[in-house]
Parts: structure tokens; C-alpha cells; sequence
């Protein structure tokens, strides 16, 4: 009987030194290929009352591409539905240009890299500084502004001045609290630009349900009530979404919004969203001896 051939094998030292020389050589391109964009401020939308909560300017980041299509991208960061909490936003970074990072990396669907995203990487890409605390739709004012929907107006204004105008394609698109204000936005960018372009629109992880939580409460329609009451929202909300609710805060849930959108639209969320499960399902007041945390 022949003898059992012995398999042939890396000495484990090499393996080792060549699996680390090819993640280090990934890590370099990463690094060498990071798209670092400058923000544009909108000092003079402050003549029209589009401020930020501390009464900061608005402002974008806008990288350029090589054709007459446009991605427009929401920040997200959550919201703000009381003067306490507004205030306390209003000293950080989710509520005042002062403070923000002047340089953001454009990655995923904002990258330059064909390779990462092969969709967009070459069309006109804009990040959409959020500092209003209310997704881009609040317009009443107190010791705080509330500013969100003239925020928008004022850059989307801007915006058109530099090429947006021309544009024969557009991606309105957002995550979490950004992702929410797509589905409010959707159908006005759809009218501003006119009928000869295409606008879509897509929501990603924004799509906050109303439902009640592990207790049989709905603290997400209490929060929603209240912001939409604090920022003076209604008035923004959809038309045909008030007309048949007869509370005006529903309409900021997109489960409500989305019946009445008519521009096309894309929904990505996870079925086990981490943020819902620990602020609509299982939010604290819910579970007080942290069982579901646990």
C-alpha cells in the first residue's frame, strides 16, 4: 500500500505576515482614497429666517460630479421636542453650524470611488448639514428657532444657483431623521424642479412606525405630538395626509405620510431597526428593571 501523501501547507508565520500585509494595503487605499468635502455656509439665509436652533447659518457640502445628475443626502441625529432637550441640542453640534466639523468624509452612497459606489459616484453629491432638530420642517420660533422647513428652502434656493437647475435626474435621499425627512420633502423638490426631471426618492432606516410598546403605550406619538406642536410642523406636513387624519402629528409618521407621496419612492430599513427597538418598542419608561436590555 502506498504511503499517505502529506499535504503541502503555509508555514503559519507566512500566512499570518501575508493576511496582515494585504489588510494593511486595503486600510492605505481606504485612507489614501477618503473624500474629505468642505462645508458651504448660507449666511445671508438668516435675511429669510433659515437658522439653525442657535441662529447659525445653514449650511451643505457639495462635491461635484461630471454630468446634470444630483444626490441629495439628509444628516440624521435624532430630534428634539421640548425647550429643555431643544436647548441642550442647540449647544452641540446637531444644533448649530459653530460647532459642527468644518470637512465631512463622503462615503457610501456619497463616495468618489466607482469601486464603492458604482451608482453615484460621478453625479453632482450635496450632505445636508442637520442643526434644526425636527427633520427639516419646523418654522415657529421662541428663544430658539425652529427652522427646519426655511433651512431647506434656503439651501435648495442656493442649490439651483449652482446647477441644480439644469439637472435632468435627481436622488433625494436621507438616514434616520434624514431618511424621515425625505418622505416630506419628496413631492416639493418633485414641483420645484418641474416636470422635466426625475426625482426618486429614497428613506433609509427613516421609516418610524406608530406602535405601542411592550406596555401597551404609545410613547413615539407622544414625542411626535409634542415636536410636531413645539416646531409649528403641521403646516409643512402633507396636505392630503392632514386632510384625511384628524391628528395632524400622524403625518409625520411615514406609514401615514407615504400613501399620499406621488413621486417614486425607496424604502430601506432593517426588520430589527436598533434605534426603534430602544425608542418605539422597548423604549425605557417601558421596561424599568432593564429586562429587555438585558
Amino acid at each position: 500500500m502506498a504511503a499517505p501523501r502529506r499535504r503541502w501547507a503555509w508555514p503559519a508565520a507566512v500566512v499570518t505576515a501575508a493576511v496582515t500585509a494585504t489588510v494593511a494595503a486595503i486600510a492605505a487605499d481606504l485612507v489614501q482614497e477618503r473624500l474629505t468635502v468642505g462645508m458651504t455656509f448660507l449666511p445671508d439665509a438668516a435675511s429669510t429666517g433659515a437658522v439653525c436652533l442657535d441662529g447659525s447659518p445653514p449650511a451643505y457640502h457639495l462635491h461635484r460630479g461630471t454630468g446634470r445628475s444630483w444626490l441629495l443626502q439628509f444628516e440624521g441625529g435624532g430630534w428634539c421636542n421640548d425647550a429643555p432637550s431643544c436647548a441642550e441640542r442647540a449647544g452641540t453640534r446637531r444644533g448649530s453650524t459653530r460647532i459642527m466639523t468644518k470637512l465631512e468624509v463622503f462615503s457610501g452612497i456619497l463616495s468618489n470611488n466607482p469601486a464603492m459606489n458604482p451608482d453615484f459616484y460621478n453625479w453632482n453629491r450635496v450632505k445636508l448639514r442637520y442643526c434644526d432638530g425636527g427633520s427639516f420642517t419646523g418654522d415657529s420660533s421662541s428663544v430658539l428657532y425652529f427652522r427646519g422647513q426655511r433651512i431647506w428652502d434656503a439651501i435648495i434656493t442656493d442649490l439651483l444657483r449652482k446647477g441644480l437647475a439644469n439637472a435632468d435626474k435627481v436622488l433625494l435621499s436621507g438616514c434616520s431623521a434624514g431618511g424621515l425627512a425625505t418622505f416630506f420633502h419628496c413631492d416639493k423638490l418633485k414641483e420645484r424642479l418641474g416636470g422635466a426631471v426625475t426625482v426618486k426618492c429614497l428613506s433609509d432606516a427613516g421609516f418610524f412606525l406608530d406602535l405601542n410598546d411592550i406596555s401597551e403605550n404609545n410613547t413615539i406619538r407622544q414625542f411626535f405630538s409634542s415636536l410636531v406642536s413645539l416646531q409649528g410642523v403641521q403646516k409643512n406636513l402633507n396636505r392630503d395626509c392632514l386632510n384625511s387624519s384628524d391628528y395632524p402629528y400622524l403625518c409625520f409618521f411615514p406609514q401615514y405620510a407615504l400613501p399620499n407621496i406621488r413621486t417614486p419612492y425607496f424604502i430601506l430599513n432593517s426588520a430589527y431597526d436598533v434605534y426603534q427597538f430602544h425608542h418605539i418598542f422597548v423604549p425605557p419608561s417601558s421596561d424599568p428593571r432593564g429586562q429587555w436590555s438585558r
